[in-house]
């Protein structure tokens, strides 16, 4: 058969991808076979493709193709998550570029902006990935405000209510000034940052004495409501019963005692801000102090902040040192490093803000998914990830499930009065009418109702994942929930294992009484080569779509697999895709090589070639246990490397060698028949990692039908083998080697046929001389008792090899070459020994340097020896 010179893997890609999805080969349906299933992290619906997402994808892909070959019932679910306040800012930040504003607005009229923008930008994150590979099962789509998913968030909603589990509170959240919502404790980042601490006076009433407060907040002082100090610290018993007078705005405030302050930490005194400060709220509770909040929900400062009012905090805070300073009042200010709470989706500081939120109480619900991971049901890997998940899940906090935003599912909760607790919780605003008559005792109509306005927490639903897009909350008992769960393996990044993955054990045992998936794979993260994480900010990151445009799609997958070892990073250079590119040449050229063999029925096969096929056998075989063994321990980027030597090293440099016939003569049938045999073995095992290039190979090689595609073809078998002659073939290998050395080092041509006697004080068995007289191209290979005269020699082991030097080389010359070398390399020992007989130089110098020396020395001896045997073989 005809094939291309070149390998354009643009067409290659696109052909087989199109004839994969056309043949339906990445679709599963319930059968008798054994499933194997990966659900996808869903991506942000209006995410683009970045290294991350790559590194991720193809790991899962390799996993769900090799399923696919091992028989598994292969089910790779992929879909999208509505991602509520990333998506939500998008659509503001486009209607405010339009003139709208998102305030002016009603709900629906917005949700129809953002799913305008959904179905515009939506999803192209999945194209992209088609062009990686990824063999998902594309009829499985699944998104997080699909109808029949929201419904499933809103049963598991109600459902934990009326358990108890989810309650509504006043409470001290993080709040983000920039989305205007709450986060979760998880979605705050601590970042250490460079600030001052601002010592401040406080006037007693009624006295000319101050007081002496430090804090890293001035503006938050127009908040305060008392001085707090402890009862055991005599330097402050003279201010009991007392009260201050907070600055600038002139307020009365008592000065408590409670042994919450820490007598050694800044003055002594506290300032204690209850609407500011998580910690100061339950000393605030504690004294029945005042709460004043002083910030917009857009941290501007309100009317509690006076003459500020409309400035943004920051703002504020530099005015507010300014004036401090002025009046006295500033006694001095010291630079301070603290960890400031950030939005891990906006970057916007966090404000600790008191509000009513929905909560989710965790430390029962999560006991279950704590005991599956420690208890191996559910293998984190690598287990290193085990303890920073039970440190989180032993110390778990209350979930805050409720975002004050529009995209989302809306809380399904209906007030009917004006009472913080009139309220009922229903899945329809029918059951909840029915609900708050019986609650409230009145005749109420629709028209009393009014649903919460906040959407839940975009986790709330993806921590369903597992379960909602088999839809095994609405029908707990269909036959694909019942079938395809619990999943096999999840891939995933370590900084969502508690924002995803310990939620998504969390909801399997509370909803199935099972765990989600069997393991947990943990990618790094994808850096650069200064360890630098890959973003769009830093300039650092790769377009990934033109790496596949300019190596290959395969060719990025080795690249990104070359060095991506389970939870450690990835650092990431563009020459590792030009490794993977060359990889599929070389895969690529070793086809057209052997596909350019003559064959013949009536040639017969050669010794060689027959010892060659059942050497690549068992070599095979033991590359194969090798690989599978790392599959095994999700070890992926050994898995490659033990696939990729085996390929370029085993086969396309020593196999095909070995078997390649006589330039002009062709092959035996006998021969070709078994390296295509080998050829579609090594196909098999490269496909996971290089779909297209061994698709293509593998439909070039004969006439395929549908049903005989590489995608869904079989795994290799695991079978004995013969391991001696793994070790016989490292032997021979050196041998060749050396023949091959001594012909480039004396400009012996490659199609001069040479003699070769072996001192065979190793006793190796002689299988492989026929490999060595064809690849050496030696004419005579004997066996002898005694050192060769007049020979060139190398030893492999403990054997010596001669070829002798009559008409191959000039003896004389080579001769005179030697005793030149040896002059030199004597004089050069000379040097050394001089330098390790000085006691000055042994005694002073770095002990390094010294063995360094002494080195120098052994080397010079051994290559010395090594000369004068060369000389006495030539005599």
């Amino acid at each position: 058969m005809t094939v291309a010179s070149n390998y354009v893997a643009r067409e290659v890609e696109n052909k087989w991808y199109d004839y994969w999805m056309k043949n339906n080969y990445f679709h599963s349906e319930v059968d008798e076979r054994e499933p194997y299933t990966i659900v996808i992290p869903p991506p942000n619906v209006t995410g683009v493709l970045h290294m991350g997402h790559m590194l991720n994808n193809t790991i899962q892909d390799v996993l769900i193709r090799r399923a696919r070959l091992k028989g598994y019932n292969a089910c790779w679910v992929p879909g999208t998550d509505h991602a509520s306040i990333a998506t939500e800012a998008k659509v503001v930040a486009k209607l405010k570029a339009e003139g709208i504003d998102k305030n002016d607005l009603s709900r629906e009229e917005f949700l129809k902006h953002a799913w305008d923008w959904t179905h515009k930008h939506g999803g192209i994150i999945l194209e992209q990935l088609k062009k990686l590979g990824a063999s998902c099962d594309w009829e499985r789509t699944k998104f997080t405000m699909d109808d029949d998913m929201s419904a499933s968030v809103i049963k598991v909603f109600v459902d934990l209510y009326r358990k108890g589990h989810i309650y509504r509170g006043y409470r001290m959240v993080n709040w983000d000034p920039e989305a205007k919502t709450t986060l979760s404790d998880e979605e705050v980042i601590y970042q250490e940052r460079q600030g001052y601490l601002y010592y401040l006076k406080y006037k007693i009433e009624g006295t000319e004495d101050t007081l002496t407060i430090a804090t890293t907040r001035p503006e938050t002082i127009l908040g305060d409501t008392a001085i707090c100090i402890n009862p055991n610290d005599e330097r402050f018993s003279h201010l009991k019963g007392k009260k201050a007078i907070v600055p600038l705005c002139e307020r009365v405030i008592p000065i408590i005692e409670d042994e919450y302050v820490d007598v050694e930490f800044g003055t002594g005194c506290l300032k204690v801000t209850p609407a500011h400060d998580e910690n100061d709220k339950m000393l605030g509770d504690k004294h029945n102090l005042e709460v004043i909040d002083i910030f917009h929900d857009d941290a501007t400062l309100n009317s509690f902040g006076m003459q500020y009012e409309g400035l943004d905090r920051f703002e504020a805070r530099k005015q507010m040192v300014r004036d401090l300073e002025e009046k006295g009042i500033l006694v001095k200010t010291e630079e301070h490093v603290n960890k400031v709470g950030t939005s891990e989706r906006t970057g916007a500081v966090i404000e600790p803000k008191l509000s009513d939120q929905w909560f989710l109480k965790m430390k029962e619900l999560a006991q279950p998914a704590l005991d599956a991971v420690l208890e191996k049901e559910v293998n984190l890997v690598p287990d290193k990830f085990v303890n920073t998940y039970r440190h989180w899940m032993e110390n778990v906090r209350d979930w805050n499930i409720s975002r004050q935003l529009v995209w989302g599912q809306q809380i399904p909760a209906f007030f009917y009065g004006d009472g913080k607790e009139d309220f009922v919780v229903a899945e329809t605003p029918e059951e909840a009418l029915e609900l708050a008559r019986k609650q409230s005792g009145k005749d109420l109509t629709a028209a009393d109702l009014t649903q919460d306005k906040d959407a839940l927490d975009t986790w709330f639903s993806s921590w369903l994942w597992p379960i909602s897009v088999f839809n095994g909350i609405l029908e707990p008992d269909n036959k694909e929930i019942n079938y395809y769960y619990p999943t096999n393996d999840l891939v995933t990044a370590p900084e969502i294992l508690f924002f995803w993955v310990a939620r998504m054990i969390i909801a399997g045992y509370e909803y199935r009484d099972q765990k989600p998936f069997n393991n947990v794979y943990l990618t790094g993260i994808v850096r650069d080569k200064q360890r630098r994480k890959m973003s769009k900010s830093l300039g650092n990151s790769p377009d990934p779509l033109g790496l596949i445009d300019a190596y290959g799609a395969d060719g990025v997958r080795v690249g990104m697999l070359l060095s991506s070892p389970a939870g450690n990073d990835l650092m990431f250079e563009e020459d590792l895709c030009k490794q993977g590119g060359a990889f599929v040449n070389k895969i690529w050229n070793s086809f057209k090589l052997v596909n350019s063999w003559e064959v013949s029925d009536k040639a017969k096969q050669p010794e060689a070639a027959k010892i060659a096929i059942q050497w690549y056998k068992a070599k095979f075989q033991k590359s194969l246990q090798e690989i599978d063994d790392n599959y095994k321990k999700y070890r992926m980027s050994d898995a490659l490397m033990a696939t990729y030597k085996l390929v370029w090293d085993d086969y396309c440099s020593w196999f095909l060698e070995m078997v390649k016939p006589v330039y002009g003569q062709p092959m035996d049938k006998t021969t070709f028949d078994a390296v295509t045999e080998i050829l579609e073995d090594n196909l098999k095992i490269l496909h996971p990692f290089v779909p297209f290039v061994s698709e293509e190979i593998w439909q070039s090689m004969k006439e395929r039908l549908e049903n005989e595609a590489l995608i869904i073809s079989s795994w290799p078998e695991v079978e004995t083998f013969d391991a001696s002659l793994v070790e016989e073939f490292a032997v021979a290998s050196e041998v060749i080697s050396g023949i091959r050395s001594i012909r480039k080092e004396k400009n012996i041509s490659y199609k001069d046929q040479i003699e070769l006697q072996v001192l065979n004080n190793e006793n190796v068995a002689g299988t492989f001389d026929p490999v060595i007289e064809k690849l050496g191209n030696i004419s005579t290979l004997g066996y002898t008792d005694a050192q060769v005269k007049g020979a060139l020699s190398f030893r492999v082991k403990s054997n010596d090899y001669f070829i002798p030097v009559a008409g191959a080389i000039d003896v004389d010359a080579e001769k005179a070459k030697l005793e030149e070398e040896l002059n030199y390399t004597r004089g050069f020992l000379k040097s050394v020994e001089k330098k390790l007989s000085n006691e000055k130089f042994v005694g002073g110098a770095p002990a390094k340097v010294v063995e360094n020396e002494k080195q120098k020395k052994a080397d010079a001896e051994a290559k010395i020896e090594a000369i004068l045997a060369s000389l006495e073989a030539l005599s």
